[in-house]
């Protein structure tokens, strides 16, 4: 079975508000081996909402629309669900007697409006809200011909969560044909999206059982697998069946396929080979420090540094020569090694880093363009230097310089 998740609300149309709910019931959904195939956000607008319903009756198997059950006259899930299904809203006398003693309880008047949060679809089930006045509503049977599913839930997150966990998943579990989802993400370090597709797409083009996402960011590639099965012992089978077919391909390009963080694996390999780390940094200003203390346990490995970012600091602090920065230029291979070497030496590292580039926008020249970054790595008997040319943004450009860094302690390493 497939599902759909409809949020509603003007607010979630607009940058300051975001939906957060669906991925919620997305992995209780998951869980459950239930695949969400469709999300839409909708606006407080009924014809909008009758159309958005209509739409998911007919290609999703369960249908679960947040919000809009308020009392307010922007809140219309009730009326468009029941306009798109053709059905009638009737006013339970009992929901409405609870809503009177709610607020009658809290010695509140409850106004009139409120009334409406009583009003049920013909055919559902009221769904206890513990939380708020807003009741949910379950309804199946056959809507466009097939057997469907819905279901209304408040929007707020703290009645939601609780709403769906008391009263609809038991009711699933019992509905639901028994299937489950495996998933593996493997992550790829400093190669072309377009070039990684090109190695792995023979390979997951053989597996149609099993879905695979390519996800693209600065420096980093992410491979979603997930498989369905019957039983969780064989979607894992195929899952993980693919996933060392394209582990074997890409080869040393894969750092991880649990999740883990570049950052996180160059404190694996440090820490195994009982090696420690300093940094010199220019152009990354002290985000390449930041990404390796993000981890807990960092200082076993990780003596410190210098954001030597002036030409002065350069020669104070990492013991680079005024005359070589004169002749070769702040961002060049001679300044990067020294860079290295240097801070290496007087931090007593095994392993000395260094990043030195133009994150831009200005300061580019025909020979030395914004996004050229220079790094070296420093260690007993060996200093490896890699020239990039990274595209984007400063932002951007300044990640990729840190991802390119790490990544080359985490190859001297392997």
């Amino acid at each position: 079975m497939n599902a759909e998740i409809i949020a509603i609300g003007s607010e979630l149309l607009t940058p300051s508000r975001q939906d957060t709910n669906s991925l919620f019931l997305t992995e209780k959904l998951n869980q459950l081996g239930v695949e969400v195939v469709f999300k839409t956000v909708v606006g407080d607008n009924r014809r909008h909402l009758v159309s958005a319903a209509r739409a998911a009756v007919s290609r999703a198997d369960i249908l679960i629309f947040m919000g809009g059950l308020g009392p307010t006259e922007d809140d219309l899930t009730r009326e468009a669900v029941a306009e798109a299904l053709d059905l009638e809203l009737h006013r339970d006398p009992e929901l409405l007697a609870k809503l009177e003693q709610r607020f009658a309880t809290r010695k509140m008047t409850m106004s009139p409006n409120n009334e409406k949060q009583a009003d049920i679809l013909a055919g559902a089930t009221a769904l206890p809200n513990a939380n708020g006045t807003a009741p949910g509503q379950w309804l199946s049977g056959k809507y466009d011909g097939k057997e469907k599913i819905i279901m209304l839930l408040p929007g707020p997150p703290h009645e939601l969560k609780a709403l769906f966990e008391e009263q609809c998943l038991d009711r699933l579990r019992a509905r639901v044909p028994p299937q489950f989802i495996a998933t593996r993400v493997l992550k790829v370090a400093m190669m072309p999206e377009s070039q990684c597709d090109a190695r792995v797409a023979p390979i997951y083009k053989c597996y149609p059982d099993v879905q695979t996402t390519i996800l693209a960011g600065a420096g980093e590639i992410q491979l979603h697998l997930r498989g369905h099965a019957e039983s969780l012992e064989t979607a894992q089978q195929r899952v993980e069946e693919l996933a060392g077919k394209i582990e074997d391909e890409l080869d040393d390009f894969v750092f991880s396929r649990n999740g883990e963080s570049l950052e996180q694996i160059v404190s694996y390999f440090l820490q195994m080979r009982n090696l420690n780390l300093a940094v010199a940094e220019s152009c990354t200003g002290g985000m390449l420090a930041e990404r390796i203390t993000s981890i807990s346990g960092s200082s076993r490995y990780f003596l410190g540094g210098a954001i030597v970012y002036s030409n002065e600091l350069k020669t104070q602090f990492a013991g680079v020569p005024p005359e070589l920065i004169a002749k070769h230029g702040a961002v060049s291979r001679e300044v990067a090694v020294a860079l290295a070497e240097g801070v290496r030496e007087r931090c007593q590292a095994n392993l000395g880093l260094a990043v030195t580039g133009i994150a831009g926008p200005t300061g580019g020249t025909p020979d030395k363009p914004v996004g050229l970054v220079l790094h070296a790595l420093a260690g007993e008997g060996k200093t490896e230097v890699i020239e990039r040319n990274f595209p984007g943004d400063r932002k951007r450009i300044r990640w990729f310089a840190t991802q390119q860094a790490l990544d080359m302690v985490r190859r001297r390493l392997m």
